[in-house]
């Protein structure tokens, strides 16, 4: 997908997917990752979710990954927090106490620009991205993140009834696509308030990858 599609989005406010609250199902499955105080999560393609509010608040530092400055700018300044910005090999880095978000394409971030992780959480990244991608995207997740445990969020639902993104990840893919580096676990699943754009029956499904 091109990246001018997201940067058009956040650029005419088109954010739909933008929600106003932290996920519930990040707040009722978010204990499954067993973390302790402190720990530093990862959130690629972040936006400016409110996701990033909760686990600050909740005592946990975050690092994201976000493709539109635009969303990350928005993010710090409804964060109430000016961010230290800093050129990182093909990234911008914005940098607070307890999170640094990395401005630009997440295939150019590397382990050694990302640091030390210890589980990641994608609610809106592997679902936006179209089916040439999502192998590539899986690989290089696990390898920035030294496979680092993860609260993943999937939609399921027809494709063929309704034009990505999201798209349709189900589980049978998500095996396929972390199988070789992650075990993943079923956990819960919630139906779309009114269908997916209001368009078609459709379910978010929590896995966790261990």
């Amino acid at each position: 997908m091109e990246t001018e599609f997201w940067h058009r989005k956040w650029q005419r406010n088109e954010i739909a997917f933008h929600n106003a609250e932290a996920h519930p199902l990040l707040v009722a499955h978010f204990g499954a990752l067993s973390l302790p105080k402190g720990s530093r999560l990862f959130l690629p393609l972040c936006g400016k979710t409110r996701d990033i509010h909760w686990l600050l608040a909740n005592g946990h530092r975050v690092a994201g990954a976000e493709l539109s400055p635009l969303a990350v700018e928005q993010l710090f300044a409804e964060l109430e927090v000016t961010p230290e910005v800093a050129e990182v090999g093909q990234m911008r880095r914005y940098s607070a106490e307890g999170i640094d978000i990395f401005a630009g394409d997440i295939f150019a971030l590397s382990r050694a620009m990302l640091g030390p992780i210890n589980a990641i959480y994608d609610r809106a990244a592997l679902v936006a991205l179209p089916e040439d991608v999502r192998g590539r995207y899986a690989a290089h997740l696990s390898e920035i993140t030294g496979r680092a445990p993860q609260l993943l969020i999937s939609f399921d639902y027809d494709q063929t009834a309704l034009d990505g993104p999201p798209f349709s990840v189900p589980g049978d893919e998500i095996a396929r696509l972390y199988g070789d580096a992650y075990e993943p676990v079923w956990l819960g699943s919630a139906a779309v308030e009114g269908g997916l754009k209001g368009k078609c029956p459709a379910q978010e499904v929590v896995w966790l990858l261990r």
